[in-house]
Parts: structure tokens; C-alpha cells; sequence
């Protein structure tokens, strides 16, 4: 059933969280991260953080709802972005880091989905939610870096990554949630200014192609890194099920944002 709201939303990610427990698949990755996310935004809006909390519950849904179906499409065999695609493909690959995994869903969900909803939630008039936007965005980074800390106890060694911090080929590092989020900023202006169904369709084609060439790169390192990331995943925890019951552990109890 499509989320009509922000409790519908959490319900369907608690869903598949546990179908994925269950099913022992790394599609539960993910889920048990926007759990997270999608619970402070929830709890941002409770507070007053937002000019508009309704709108931005809104937003949520619209945005949620863009995985969730995208997530359900790939399931059933229906067409899906190339972005969507290549982040659950890869859920089926076991050589791939928990963090890689993670990256590709945010890659296409903020890179993608987050301008689309803008656009949608605003009707094309952005600079009346900009200040709501980038709080919601501030709530995202928060907890999505919160979750991205904490999976050193299933990956013990992915500090070793830090070793190529300098290293401006190594995407792994390059990847950042506040530059995905001036991304989608940047897209959602572009997107706005599309007057025909041709014309928008075509732009998120266009941006579609280059998120989707994005997450090749966050899958295909060489050299010394890869190396790396073979060595990190070697000691990183196998048991998806008992990863993401990790990941998810104390998340209704405890949502810090700061």
C-alpha cells in the first residue's frame, strides 16, 4: 500500500528490515539505515525544527515513497532507475563492504530521489522550502554519519580506508553526504525550470545515467584500494541477518540528532 504518511513509511521500512532478517539479504542494509533517518526526521518535525513540518512530512513520504517503489519494482522484475538498479543488484554481491552497500543507496536516493520529491512537494517553487530543505538535509547527515560510525563493530578494520584520504581517485572517500545534498539541491533547480513532461523526463534520464556511472565507481576500485577493501571485508562480519539486527538495535529507543 502506498505511505500517506511518515508512520506509514516507517511501518513499510520496519517491514522489509524484518523480511530481511528473515530472508538473511542485504537489502535490509539500507532499510535499517533509513529507518534511522526517516524516525529523526519524524522526530525533527514533533519538535518545531522545520517552518512548515507538515510540507515536510510531505516531503518525506514523497521521497520515502520513491525507494519503496523502486525497491518493490526491482522485486518484481518491473523497470527501475539504473540507479536503484546497480545499488540492489549489488546487494546480491557478498564481496562487497556493508559500507559500499550503504553508499550505493544513499548515492541514489540523495542524488536522485531528493530533488525529484523537492520538486514535486514545492510545485516547482523551491526557494519557499530552501531553509527546510537543508534542515531536513542536516537531520540526514546527522544520523546517516551517526550509522556510518557506528558499523565499526561489524567492520573492524574499515578505519584502514582512512589511508587513502588523500587520495582524490579513491570515490569511497570522495563520496560525501553534504556534497550529495548540494547536489540534489542544484538538480531540484534544473528539474524545476523543465516545462514539458519531455523535458523533465529527459533531465532525469540525463541525471539518472550519471548517478547510475556513480555507483559503478563506488563498486570498482583498483590498485592498493582494492587490496584494502578485500583485506576490511575479510574481517568484516558475514551474517547479514545478524548485521542488520546490529544496525537496527536501540534505533526506536534512542534517535539522537546533534
Amino acid at each position: 500500500m502506498p505511505a500517506l504518511n511518515i508512520d506509514d513509511v516507517l511501518l513499510q521500512l520496519e517491514s522489509i528490515i524484518a523480511e530481511s532478517i528473515r530472508t538473511n539479504s542485504r537489502l535490509g542494509y539500507f532499510a535499517a539505515l533509513y529507518y534511522k533517518v526517516t524516525a529523526g526526521v519524524k522526530a525533527g518535525i514533533a519538535k518545531g525544527q522545520f517552518e512548515n513540518g507538515p510540507l515536510m512530512e510531505k516531503l518525506d513520504v514523497i521521497f520515502a515513497s520513491r525507494y519503496l517503489d523502486a525497491l518493490n519494482a526491482w522485486k518484481t522484475g518491473q523497470p527501475v532507475t539504473a540507479s536503484w538498479r546497480i545499488a540492489f543488484d549489488a546487494t546480491k554481491n557478498s564481496s562487497l563492504l556493508v559500507l559500499q552497500q550503504l553508499f550505493l543507496g544513499m548515492s541514489a536516493h540523495i542524488n536522485l530521489d531528493l530533488g525529484i520529491a523537492a520538486v514535486a512537494v514545492s510545485n516547482g517553487q523551491l526557494e519557499a522550502i530552501h531553509n527546510d530543505f537543508d534542515n531536513i538535509n542536516t537531520i540526514i547527515s546527522a544520523l546517516t554519519y551517526q550509522v556510518l560510525n557506528e558499523i565499526d563493530q561489524v567492520s573492524p578494520l574499515l578505519s584502514l580506508l582512512g589511508l587513502h584520504a588523500g587520495n582524490q581517485a579513491n570515490i569511497l572517500i570522495q563520496f560525501s553526504i553534504d556534497n550529495a545534498r548540494d547536489g540534489a539541491w542544484c538538480f531540484a533547480e534544473e528539474l524545476a525550470t523543465k516545462k514539458t513532461k519531455a523535458d523533465y523526463d529527459a533531465c532525469i534520464a540525463a541525471r539518472d545515467e550519471t548517478i547510475f556511472k556513480l555507483g559503478g565507481s563506488l563498486i570498482n576500485n583498483k590498485g592498493f584500494l582494492r587490496f584494502t577493501i578485500w583485506l576490511i571485508h575479510l574481517f568484516e562480519w558475514k551474517n547479514a541477518a545478524h548485521i542488520i539486527k546490529t544496525m537496527h538495535e536501540g534505533v526506536k529507543a534512542k534517535i539522537v540528532v546533534g
